[in-house]
């Protein structure tokens, strides 16, 4: 199954962003470069309230068929970016159903489905990204423990901090049409998913991942990033995103040295 959207890539979304999460960045008018990761305030989840599962994420969106498990979450994804989108593009992006694995891990049974998208701009890809989520069952018992790293500070050759607030989790919600109760209810995210709080969203920590890496190698073009989730991040909760000297690889680490994500950065 697949579907394609055409958007104009205006410069509110962009602003919302950069006001919301990236202060310090330049304000971006019509013509300038879009930042690697920030394509994902673009294409929001475009599915009508019917078609919503209970927790608020697409049951049936013309892309994946619908999966009989309760609970979804972004897993991570492999994005190359052979070109540049630029403020004011009127781009395309085709979303195709990629593969569809089950699988029975410790906590039961799941379903690891991928999601192909092509940003393409005047016919040419400038965008090409794997998308991984997972399907799991009704959460159950405490969850296994998380993996740590204490290495990823203490050898990191910088480090910068974040701590998310409900307000930005809401802009990140509203900026994505994203309706998943994890980032907005708490008795959903405690009851229901077994969480301890509100969940930052894998999308935007992937976005504040790669921004950390342009930061620190300011004159370069990244080309690929390859990110995968390991352990929620939550709202109100200190994160460090620490990378290596020449930002190939950055980890965001939560209280006791978890680590929440990781991030391979390819450059020009």
């Amino acid at each position: 199954m697949s579907t394609t959207r055409t958007q104009v890539l205006d410069a509110v979304p962009v602003e919302a962003f950069r006001g919301t999460f990236a202060p310090a960045d330049p304000v971006r008018a019509e013509g300038a470069t879009l930042p690697p990761g920030w394509e994902g305030v673009f294409f929001p989840f475009a599915v009508a309230l019917d078609d919503l599962r209970p927790d608020g994420t697409p049951a049936r969106d013309g892309i994946l068929p619908e999966i009989d498990l309760p609970r979804r979450m972004y897993a991570g994804e492999d994005t190359v970016f052979p070109g540049v989108l630029r403020v004011g593009d009127v781009a395309a992006q085709t979303a195709t159903a990629g593969s569809l694995v089950e699988k029975t891990g410790a906590s039961g049974r799941l379903v690891f489905a991928d999601i192909e998208r092509a940003i393409a701009v005047g016919g040419e890809v400038v965008v090409r990204s794997t998308w991984h989520d997972v399907f799991l069952g009704a959460a159950s018992g405490p969850a296994r423990p998380p993996r740590t790293d204490p290495a990823a500070a203490a050898e990191a050759a910088w480090i910068d901090e974040v701590t998310l607030d409900a307000r930005q989790l809401f802009r990140f919600s509203a900026l994505t049409f994203n309706t998943h109760l994890v980032h907005y209810d708490r008795r959903w995210a405690r009851d229901e998913e077994g969480l301890d709080d509100l969940l930052v969203h894998g999308p935007l920590l992937r976005i504040l991942l790669v921004d950390a890496a342009r930061r620190h190698a300011p004159d370069r073009r990244i080309t690929a990033l390859r990110v995968r989730m390991t352990a929620p991040a939550f709202v109100d909760t200190a994160i460090r995103l620490c990378g290596t000297a020449d930002a190939s690889r950055v980890v965001a680490l939560g209280p006791g040295e978890v680590v929440l994500a990781t991030a391979e950065v390819a450059w020009a």
